[in-house]
């Protein structure tokens, strides 16, 4: 049995378990419950704060786990990522009261900065002096109550800092998102690869769709060059003398102009569905 870290809280929460379960393990959080069995994988869920996490698997303790980049950046401890997933999007960004005359991030050497991540920020303006502090929460007001002079912050479109008084500075300091994470010792576990694997068939399936049509010989060739599929389509001769059913996976950005293509060129029949999982 794999012990998996999952955040208990937060933006990470609810997208972490809607991906377990659409994978097909079974993980339910009971009330303030800290651990959820899956006996039928084999796997037993522990619900932590997303920034300790990647103590417990750098540790061992825990065999792998779904958190932010920027907490295991923040930890600096050993770990392997396996895959990076599509939510949990945030930026690290700075900044100072909206009439302070600093411009750029040159300017915050010898300010006093609040933040929630200390070891990302000191990483990133080494090796010039900060003094920094250390907050759990509501970075933001930091300034306003008079203890900080900038704040470093994770935002997602700088409305809160902006209400604050706040104007950022600069470009991201650091750039995050959720991902699965293991100790390096496990990183080739039979259950580890497997929990990666179903992942990333997920991720297969968020980005493509399939596509099957009906198309004439005459014009097969031209089809197929607008499907092409991962390795090739797959064509089947129909009971029809002449007439071929195609069938391809297409990039789900690009399926409803491929399927205008397909119409214009003379296939009929086009059929376009959406894909559970996949492996390839």
């Amino acid at each position: 049995m794999i012990k998996v870290a999952v955040p208990n809280k937060g933006a990470l929460f609810e997208p972490t378990i809607d991906l377990l379960n659409s994978c097909g393990y079974r993980v339910t959080r009971a009330g303030s419950a800290l651990c959820s069995l899956d006996p039928e994988n084999d796997v037993e869920f522990y619900f932590l704060r997303p920034g300790d996490i990647p103590i417990y698997i750098s540790n061992g303790i825990l065999d792998c786990g779904i958190t932010g980049k920027d907490f295991v950046a923040e930890k600096g401890v050993m770990h392997a990522q396996l895959l990076d997933l599509n939510y949990g999007h945030s930026k690290l960004r700075a900044a100072v009261p909206a009439d302070s005359p600093v411009q750029t991030l040159d300017g915050f050497s010898g300010l006093r900065i609040a933040t929630s991540l200390p070891g990302i920020v000191r990483s990133f303006f080494a090796p010039r002096e900060l003094e920094i502090v250390e907050l759990e929460g509501a970075v933001e007001i930091a300034v306003q109550l008079g203890i900080a002079q900038a704040v470093v912050d994770v935002v997602d479109t700088g409305t809160t800092l902006k209400q604050a008084g706040l104007r950022i500075v600069g470009e991201p300091l650091f750039a995050s998102n959720a991902a699965l994470f293991a100790n390096p010792e496990l990183e080739e576990h039979p259950q580890v690869t497997t929990l990666k694997h179903r992942i990333e068939g997920k991720i297969v399936a968020v980005d493509y769709m399939m596509v099957e049509y009906d198309t004439p010989g005459n014009i097969l060739e031209m089809a197929c060059e607008i499907t092409p599929g991962l390795e090739s389509p797959t064509i089947t001769q129909l009971q029809r003398e002449g007439w071929y059913s195609v069938k391809a996976m297409v990039k789900r950005r690009d399926a409803h102009r491929i399927m205008d293509e397909l119409s214009r060129l003379g296939c009929r029949g086009i059929l376009l569905t959406t894909i559970e999982s996949a492996r390839i």
